[in-house]
């Protein structure tokens, strides 16, 4: 189903097709935030989503709009998490608590996806606030410039060079990791890639 046809069935009261536009808008809220809040990005994924649930019924416009409107919504959320932190220490897990959580499943292409996506938000992460979030918004996301700049509250110039320089910084920072000695494991990949 369309985003914006299943946004417009969810204001009628259509569970199913309010299902649809979470499952279609989720998982790139999910990486959005798992970017700028890090390990609490499902924690805040939720608060931003009991909140678009509650005003779904005041939202006007189509699937582009209603993914902008979802990301400003997790942003906010998001902001007001970090502010949170910055007031309170934060606790650790305590030993129990770790052997009471579910373990993953076992296989190996889900392993590598999300290694490799960890891998990929880490670095995006580690960029100034502002050039991380165009790239997440931008780049991961896939947002437009007018859309992404809505969310971020600038304006589309100030969010595409942002985008542009955390690019930049990335692409130097890879040429540094991939410039490193040569290891055994890097001659393995070498002549596994020819």
């Amino acid at each position: 189903m369309e985003l914006g046809a299943a946004v417009e069935r969810a204001q009628g009261g259509d569970e199913a097709a309010f299902a649809a536009a979470y499952r279609t808008v989720q998982p790139e809220l999910l990486g959005y935030l798992r970017g700028f809040v890090g390990g609490d990005a499902e924690d805040v994924a939720s608060e931003a989503w009991l909140e678009i649930a509650r005003d779904l019924g005041r939202f006007r416009g189509d699937g582009a709009g209603f993914r902008g409107w979802a990301f400003t919504i997790a942003r906010h959320r998001a902001l007001d998490h970090l502010r949170r932190l910055k007031s309170r220490p934060r606790g650790t897990l305590a030993e129990q608590d770790l052997l009471e959580l579910p373990a993953p499943q076992d296989t190996a292409g889900q392993a590598l996806e999300t290694v490799s996506t960890e891998q990929a938000i880490a670095m995006i992460a580690e960029l100034p606030q502002e050039q991380a979030e165009a790239v997440l918004l931008r780049v991961v996301v896939g947002l437009d410039g007018p859309t992404a700049a809505r969310v971020l509250g600038k304006r589309p110039g100030a969010v595409r060079t942002a985008a542009h320089r955390g690019l930049k910084r990335l692409a130097q920072h890879l040429a540094a990791a991939n410039s490193g000695p040569v290891t055994n494991e890097r001659r393995r990949a070498a002549k596994d890639a020819t």
